[in-house]
């Protein structure tokens, strides 16, 4: 592939290059132009133009690689409602990975002992901040609060999603109505949270949630991190990858830069990190694998 430079290593179509440029324009080979952006020559402030040897490529091979550097006690919020959504590939990931002392942010405590369920039995959860913790399947988080081993932060299922965005949005914290005068208006330690009258109503302060890690489940993606969700499985998903220091998707088509239109793309490449491809795999009723 031939890319036009100018004789000092410029890009021929940039309008903005200092007025001493010459602008004698010469066809090079693409690998060579990469040479010359990465030397002196090519230190021009004002030019946009990247080569591929600067591509953004967001793809990464395998679940192992994305998740390598996961810290003991970090704090990861993981996409999901019900069965709906659950990046089951990247659960197994975390266990494989290791780390351990997790807090968790999920809208429920797992089901049976498949994907979130099994990260608990696995003893790598510390904590765990959810809506729904208990349901018919729930008896691994069940078993596992009764005997103390897991500490549950419980949030009315609004104030959860709205908590998650205000840290993707940078808000502060927000006053919301619900859960005032009940138990959910103190904090874990017993303590009272800031309440205040508005137009004659009580309201209750709530905090952002931040995250370290964000594991979702997307439909499609390119190389930029640009992501579409399937339906009801999309939950979640785009709040918390606003909301964590870094986002891991899984995806099962990668497509190419263009592919997908920009007025159906849910989450902007800006919030993630790294994109894996996953295979589809059957299900049976409840979203179980089959």
């Amino acid at each position: 592939m031939l890319t036009d430079l100018r004789h000092d290593g410029s890009p021929a179509g940039d309008t903005r290059s200092r007025g001493d440029r010459g602008r004698a324009v010469s066809k090079v080979p693409e690998s060579q132009a990469c040479t010359l952006r990465k030397s002196k020559a090519w230190s021009d402030p004002f030019s946009s133009t990247l080569g591929k040897c600067n591509m953004i490529n967001k793809f990464v091979a395998s679940v192992r690689e994305a998740l390598a550097d996961t810290r003991d006690g970090a704090t990861v919020m993981i996409g999901g409602f019900g069965t709906a959504g659950i990046p089951d590939e990247l659960i197994e990931g975390l266990i494989a990975q290791g780390a351990r002392d997790l807090t968790l942010v999920n809208n429920n405590a797992g089901n049976a002992e498949q994907g979130l369920a099994a990260l608990l039995k696995a003893g790598r959860v510390r904590k765990i901040i959810c809506s729904f913790p208990r349901q018919t399947d729930s008896y691994v988080f069940d078993g596992l609060y009764r005997s103390g081993q897991v500490e549950l932060e419980l949030v009315p299922q609004g104030n959860l999603a709205e908590r998650i965005r205000a840290a993707g949005a940078g808000i502060g914290g927000f006053f919301t109505p619900t859960g005032y005068g009940t138990e959910l208006a103190k904090h874990p330690d017993g303590s009272p949270k800031e309440t205040r009258e508005i137009d004659g109503r009580m309201y209750v302060y709530e905090t952002p949630i931040h995250a370290d890690l964000a594991l979702i489940k997307a439909e499609r993606g390119d190389r930029w991190g640009n992501l579409t969700y399937r339906k009801a499985a999309r939950n979640f998903g785009p709040i918390m990858a606003m909301a964590a220091r870094k986002t891991v998707a899984t995806v099962h088509e990668q497509v190419a830069l263009g592919e997908l239109d920009p007025e159906t793309v849910v989450t902007p490449g800006i919030f993630v990190q790294a994109v894996v491809k996953i295979d589809r795999v059957a299900t049976q009723a409840g979203g179980i694998k089959a």
